[in-house]
């Protein structure tokens, strides 16, 4: 499921990412009230939205336009704990409101409980536009007809997808796909994403030449 995260601080925004991916969730990150706004599309299952960036009220306007162009659960982040701001955002519609500084975990479970509630048929289940992902019986189908695919075109498909949007090395994907006690050459990371791309052409994988590759 995918998950766009607005967090101004780094710090933050990375700590929460590698948190939600351990679970298999797909984070975008937008550091800005302005990165975001450009960004509101079906897209993701959820927000997590800083209230303060820019200025205190940048989270608020964010959530405005989400829910006039693309509505989505959200959750509110923020180091403003006062009553009067918390009730703002519930009262705005926001589905929780989280104080900083908080435990990741904390953050987890709250997101986790929100999807669960929120879409209860489809965890585990990954789309990416006419191909679907069951992560639990590794299945990829397209129009209800199973693709087969390799234990590692798979986990390569599923590392892409985690990480989509990002640019990833050769090395990042060897140490993903194959472990880091790999010693042969990365160019079985050229012949492995030919062999997914013959597999899933619909799939939108960008050459970052002289470095890697990245998911649209």
């Amino acid at each position: 499921m995918l998950i766009y995260l607005v967090e101004d601080d780094s710090n933050i925004a990375a700590i929460l990412r590698t948190y939600l991916e351990k679970e298999g969730y797909v984070v975008v990150h937008f550091p800005s009230e302005k990165d975001a706004m450009k960004n509101i599309t079906p897209a993701p299952q959820l927000w997590l939205l800083d209230v303060m960036l820019e200025n205190p009220l940048s989270g608020f306007r964010i959530y405005d336009a989400i829910k006039q162009q693309a509505p989505a659960p959200t959750i509110f982040l923020s180091a403003r704990d006062q009553e009067y701001d918390r009730l703002m955002g519930l009262e705005q519609g926001a589905d929780d409101y989280i104080t900083k500084p908080f435990s990741p975990r904390e953050v987890v479970l709250k997101v986790r409980k929100l999807l669960n509630r929120v879409y209860p048929s489809t965890q585990g289940v990954i789309t990416y536009g006419i191909y679907t992902i069951d992560s639990r019986s590794r299945n990829v189908l397209s129009n209800d007809k199973n693709i087969p695919l390799s234990t590692k075109e798979y986990d390569l498909l599923l590392y892409l997808l985690m990480r989509r949007h990002s640019a990833l090395s050769r090395d990042d994907i060897l140490d993903a796909v194959w472990g880091k006690n790999y010693y042969g050459s990365d160019r079985v990371v050229d012949d492995l994403m030919r062999r997914l791309r013959a597999h899933l052409p619909e799939l939108d994988i960008v050459t970052v030449y002289g470095y890697g590759y990245r998911l649209q």
